[in-house]
């Protein structure tokens, strides 16, 4: 069953991100469906957040749709060449976003593989933001998308992760940040292989 519309609307984003883990997300291309299991995010927190792109309140026309009402998805190119899914959360005006770092492929193996030229055991094919997004053919044109709609949604199976099992540590990659760069706000599920490196507690 897709997440209720409402379920994006929370407010705290620490909790989102960890409520994430376990959550499926879909994607439907030309009629394909893939789907996997999130093992790995981040959170970031709007206007306080130096990590964040809309940090003090940039607005931009990138940045526009992180200010959207919770519930659809903000897609971004990094480094010129990897594409990262967030999802937007909170209400509307208040920048939250949950990048999606790493997910378990579940649906579509076959699909999900040929996308990403290597087998479905292979940690490598959805560790990592630019390698799960890629895996689920998700790029620019999926960039602010409704999350209920037919062609990117989440689903609950069902899948629960106690405390004991997530790890929460500083986000990779944000140096830039300064102090901002240390909070514990990336979540992983222990021991699964396909979260990214590094995969330490």
């Amino acid at each position: 069953m897709k997440l209720d519309p409402a379920y994006y609307l929370n407010q705290d984003v620490l909790f989102l991100a960890k409520d994430l883990l376990g959550k499926v997300l879909f994607t439907k291309i030309d009629g394909e469906i893939t789907a996997g299991i999130i093992v790995e995010t981040e959170a970031y927190f709007g206007v306080q957040d130096k990590a964040s792109h809309a940090y003090g309140g940039r607005r931009t026309n990138r940045t526009e749709t992180m200010y959207s009402e919770g519930g659809i998805s903000y897609v971004y190119l990094c480094y010129g060449m990897h594409h990262l899914f967030n999802i937007v959360s909170s209400v509307k005006d208040e920048p939250h976003a949950i990048l999606i770092r790493a997910i378990e492929p579940l649906i579509g193996k076959e699909i999900i593989e040929f996308r990403r030229s290597m087998p479905s055991t292979k940690a490598a094919i959805s560790a990592g933001p630019g390698s799960a997004a890629k895996a689920l053919g998700i790029d620019r044109s999926f960039n602010a998308k409704h999350l209920h709609g037919e062609e990117v949604w989440l689903e609950d199976h069902g899948i629960r992760y106690s405390d004991e099992e997530i790890v929460a540590t500083p986000r990779v990659g944000i140096a830039y940040a300064q102090e901002h760069a240390l909070l514990p706000w990336r979540f992983f599920v222990k021991g699964n292989k396909y979260v990214s490196k590094p995969n330490k507690v």
